[in-house]
């Protein structure tokens, strides 16, 4: 791998260098995660999925390339995983500070929690795919519940 494509994949597997902080890096990936869905929220839904799924086809080049680089599966430094999985979460609210609050709590409570299958699919699926779909599934989780609170209780 050249070190271009090493850079490019470093760089969006760290989050925008989000991945380097020295405590709960997730944390602050998920962060970095706010104002790109900010940006995105003005967009259709489709468009809006469009884009997230292209960024998650990216972050899965990316964690691939980048996990190879280090030697390490799923390395805590990489956090492009918890942007998609936020994201994810984010898709079907307004762009409102409550649920944009809300959301990321939700989403870093399942990421962390791993309940089934996620807890599975974590420890058995591998490669940039393996660091990516564990994340996807919190978002996935966290989406319905933060879409529930908003629907009945909004």
């Amino acid at each position: 791998m050249n070190n271009i494509t090493l850079f490019i994949a470093k760089w969006i597997s760290l989050g925008f260098g989000s991945g380097k902080m020295p405590f709960a890096p997730g944390t602050f990936g998920t962060l970095v995660a706010v104002p790109i869905y900010l940006l995105l929220s003005k967009l259709p839904l489709m468009q809006y999925a469009l884009v997230t799924l292209l960024l998650l086809i990216i972050g899965i080049w990316a964690a691939q390339k980048y996990s190879e680089f280090l030697g390490v599966h799923d390395h805590g430094s990489i956090v492009w995983d918890e942007v998609i999985g936020y994201l994810i979460t984010m898709m079907l609210v307004p762009a409102e500070w409550l649920w944009i609050v809300l959301g990321f709590v939700l989403f870093r409570l399942f990421d962390i929690w791993k309940p089934w299958p996620i807890n599975l699919l974590d420890k058995h699926v591998h490669g940039g795919f393996g660091i990516m779909i564990d994340d996807v599934l919190a978002g996935i989780y966290a989406a319905i519940c933060l879409y529930l609170i908003y629907r009945y209780m909004g």
